[in-house]
């Protein structure tokens, strides 16, 4: 009789290490299901497109495929031509001289624009350049500052394009990065 309560003892507690594993392994499946179901919500669902977002806010419900190929065809797709090498320069300032490095980027619309800025690159890099070292550290300390730099820069470049181009070839100057020590 001794060896049948130690028996059953033995199979209880076999059941109950079952149990709490499939617990464990319930609780698992739901976590998943959880993850994947937002996963599914913040990842997918429907993509608009900035024309469709435009035509909602102007009262239009429906984007007519011409109309949109011609905004795209008049304004040209935006494309990105890199500066080769980032700009390192001193500015000066109030409490001490500051080493600045700047890298850039030109956004242009249309490849006729983005051959005519890789064309005049070394053009370009030295009006930046110029413009650059004028700057004073303080003000490239705000961000008003880094702002009205751009502007600047972006004033000198259309000034150059224009001599050279006949046009201003360059929409934006963009900072991709920005250290001032």
């Amino acid at each position: 009789m001794a060896d049948d309560k130690g028996e059953g003892k033995e199979l209880e507690l076999d059941n109950k290490g079952k149990s709490k594993k499939m617990i464990i392994i319930i609780a698992a499946v739901v976590i998943l299901a959880i993850g994947g179901g937002a996963a599914y919500f913040f990842l997918g669902g429907d993509e608009v497109s900035q024309e469709q977002l435009d035509a909602e806010l102007d009262g239009d419900t429906a984007v007519d495929g011409e109309a949109a190929e011609s905004t795209t065809a008049s304004t040209g797709s935006a494309l990105y031509v890199p500066m080769p090498r980032p700009f390192r320069f001193n500015v000066p300032g109030a409490a001490r001289d500051r080493f600045v490095e700047i890298r850039v980027q030109l956004l242009v619309r249309g490849s006729d624009n983005e051959e005519a800025a890789k064309k005049h690159v070394p053009l370009i890099e030295s009006t930046l350049l110029a413009t650059f070292s004028q700057s004073n550290a303080d003000d490239l300390a705000t961000s008003a500052g880094k702002t009205s730099l751009k502007q600047k820069s972006l004033v000198e470049v259309h000034k150059i394009m224009k001599e050279v181009e006949g046009n201003n070839v360059v929409e934006q100057v963009l900072f991709t990065g920005f250290v001032m020590q």
